[in-house]
């Protein structure tokens, strides 16, 4: 194999790391709010939304949602430029620096782009800003090293006017500006001289950004949360920052490249994903490891260069880190936490590349190669798992739509805690985009709550009656808990809606979820039968009607009491090859055959769905027994068909 260019390389491993699932991939976590506020509210709203965080920031996206549409694959296009971009800057500014190490500036810049400490490169709405951001900040340094001060002036205040994570990094340049002039002529006071009277157009910028956070844009709301603590306790404040500061750096290092080792679950993955995984792994380490044997080993450079390398990176580490450590928001590698590691993405990096050059050559190459591949291989498999993700927040959608065709005004919907790259927020954004497609922004028509997130917060308390404000920031929703509906969702198994008179006592449903506290505020009659809900392009073309969309459309006509639908639908769906996941999805099935007298097939599916867990689901059927024995006409049928129920499950008469 011959040797490839390096930016062309960077390109391929970009896109074998994040790309191959692109088509695929959807809106995550805050892009889903963020990007209905900006294309359904407007502009106006977006920068409401952005007055209190960030305000210059928001001017980037007035320029990027002028240009990309609001489809997901769009974006993560767009943000996967803007990753690779950042590591290509990263190694012209190497070469730049070490001329005579062009191997450390593929390592540097392939590790860059791999790092494993950051998970979230598909939340493509939100990212690609970040990456463009930090774009500003890696361009600048390169245009300093080139001399164009103006252009980098230019570029080092965008970085530090438009958000806060790269912002102390910019202290870096003189150190940087020391290793780039080591072999100038002249004294080392000269030397510190020159790079002094350099970094002072920067140094002012800096301090103009500075003074513009204290007495301009002081509405952050990303404030000094230490300044109380320390005046309290300061001895107990500072040992509690001395210890999140090392425990920070570990993470972001050791632990952050740790990940690598993560291979694929077989059990979970299968077998496409395992020869995706291969491909991707032995490409990367094919195309590190042969453009390094062709690259210059660095020999003739002194020992004390990789010295500075490593004392870059370090500094650069703990640069990092004071956005963080100040506001006492965690550094850790959990998702969405895992966002803080970008600002310490650059002297992991070096840190990481630099150490690499300590070893011999031959071990500097296949160790490279081996753990950049492993980095390309575990961020694939992280794109994976947001494409499931996506898949089920596409299902739940489209069955919500299915059973509730229209929601009433300033409702409530209640449900457990189960996408993993989804806050409420999130899926509130996705509620409102679907149910409320005409997008005004003067009153959110609908808000959805996680109960482990809210009670006793933006949910006061799970008892009719309370009101609920909830503030998106670009407007905001007021509702009550008397107007809520409340699902569960526990994909393979259907989205439901829970039963008020069932599901309080239903043990299938976990109790830290409190939706069997909540199931009681279930309101069926927030939901119309109108067709109002409109499912966005993104979601896709509608899915194949199996087993869920049956149990939905049936669920709905049982609401109306059209007990012919019901075992209509039931008939379709038992003779479909598909099934029910969770027992409780015969229940309206069974309730719609009672119905219309057809108490044997009642009975039947109500055995089903007591084999599956009897201590579980055996209450539940008794309680839905007991409302088919009032609901239904009295008859020998009837009676015959209670006395097996009672007999069979163990009823109390």
């Amino acid at each position: 194999m011959k040797r490839i260019h390096p930016v062309l390389t960077l390109l391929i491993v970009a896109v074998l790391a994040y790309g191959l699932l692109i088509p695929q991939l959807g809106f995550y976590w805050d892009d889903l709010p963020m990007s209905w506020i900006r294309y359904q509210l407007g502009a106006e709203a977006m920068t409401r939304y952005f007055s209190t965080n960030r305000p210059v920031w928001a001017l980037l996206y007035q320029v990027t949602t002028s240009i990309l549409p609001q489809v997901p694959i769009y974006w993560q296009v767009f943000a996967l430029f803007w990753r690779w971009m950042g590591a290509v800057t990263l190694w012209a500014l190497a070469s730049r620096l070490l001329p005579l190490r062009p191997k450390f500036a593929l390592v540097l810049s392939v590790a860059f782009m791999l790092y494993p400490g950051f998970n979230q490169q598909w939340g493509s709405y939100l990212y690609s800003h970040f990456f463009i951001v930090l774009f500003f900040f890696l361009f600048s340094l390169y245009l300093m090293l080139l001399g164009r001060t103006i252009p980098a002036l230019i570029f080092s205040a965008l970085n530090l006017w438009m958000m806060e994570y790269f912002f102390i990094l910019e202290l870096a340049r003189p150190l940087m500006l020391w290793i780039y002039r080591a072999k100038a002529a002249g004294s080392v006071r000269t030397r510190v001289m020159d790079i002094l009277r350099e970094w002072t157009p920067y140094l002012v910028v800096f301090v103009l950004a500075v003074l513009s956070r204290l007495f301009i844009f002081n509405n952050q709301v990303y404030g000094f949360s230490l300044r109380e603590s320390f005046s309290d306790t300061p001895v107990e404040t500072t040992t509690s920052v001395l210890e999140n500061v090392i425990s920070s750096l570990w993470t972001v290092t050791l632990s952050a490249w740790g990940l690598i080792f993560k291979g694929p679950n077989p059990n979970l993955d299968g077998i496409r994903t395992l020869l995706i995984y291969a491909v991707v792994v032995l490409t990367t380490a094919a195309l590190v490891f042969v453009n390094l044997r062709k690259m210059s080993n660095g020999s003739n450079e002194p020992r004390k260069e990789i010295s500075q390398i490593l004392l870059l990176g370090v500094v650069l580490l703990v640069l990092g880190g004071p956005p963080f450590w100040l506001t006492n928001v965690p550094v850790t590698l959990g998702f969405p936490a895992n966002r803080a590691t970008l600002a310490f993405m650059l002297g992991a990096s070096f840190l990481f590349a630099g150490i690499l050059e300590y070893l011999p050559r031959k071990f500097t190459i296949a160790l490279s190669a081996a753990l950049l591949a492993l980095a390309a291989g575990r961020q694939f498999l992280w794109a994976n798992e947001f494409r499931r993700d996506w898949t089920s927040h596409r299902n739940l959608f489209w069955q919500m739509t299915w059973r509730a065709p229209a929601l009433e005004k300033n409702t409530l919907v209640l449900m457990n805690e189960e996408l993993s790259f989804y806050a409420d927020n999130s899926l509130g954004a996705a509620l409102n985009w679907i149910y409320s497609p005409e997008g005004h922004d003067d009153q959110i028509d609908y808000a959805l709550f996680y109960p482990t997130n809210r009670l006793g917060a933006s949910l006061p308390e799970l008892e009719p009656g309370s009101p609920v404000h909830y503030d998106f920031l670009a407007g905001e929703f007021k509702g009550s808990t008397s107007q809520a509906v409340v699902f569960y969702y526990d994909p393979p198994g259907c989205l439901r809606l829970l039963d008020p008179k069932i599901d309080p006592v239903n043990r299938l449903i976990p109790q830290d979820t409190y939706l069997r506290e909540a199931a009681r505020l279930s309101a069926i009659s927030q939901i119309t039968p109108e067709k109002v809900a409109r499912m966005p392009a993104v979601y896709g073309p509608e899915p194949v009607h199996g087993w869920c969309y049956h149990f939905q459309k049936a669920d709905l006509a049982r609401q109306r009491r059209d007990w012919e639908e019901v075992a209509g639908l039931g008939n379709i769906a038992f003779d479909l090859d598909d099934y029910p996941n969770d027992p409780v999805e015969r229940f309206v099935f069974i309730e719609g055959y009672a119905h219309i007298g057809d108490w044997e097939k009642a009975v039947e599916l109500s055995l089903s769905s007591y084999k599956v867990s009897k201590n579980y689901t055996g209450p539940l059927l008794c309680a839905l027994w007991d409302r088919i024995e009032k609901e239904t006409p009295h008859s020998p049928e009837q009676n015959f068909a209670l006395v097996q129920m009672r007999d069979g499950l163990g009823c109390a008469p």
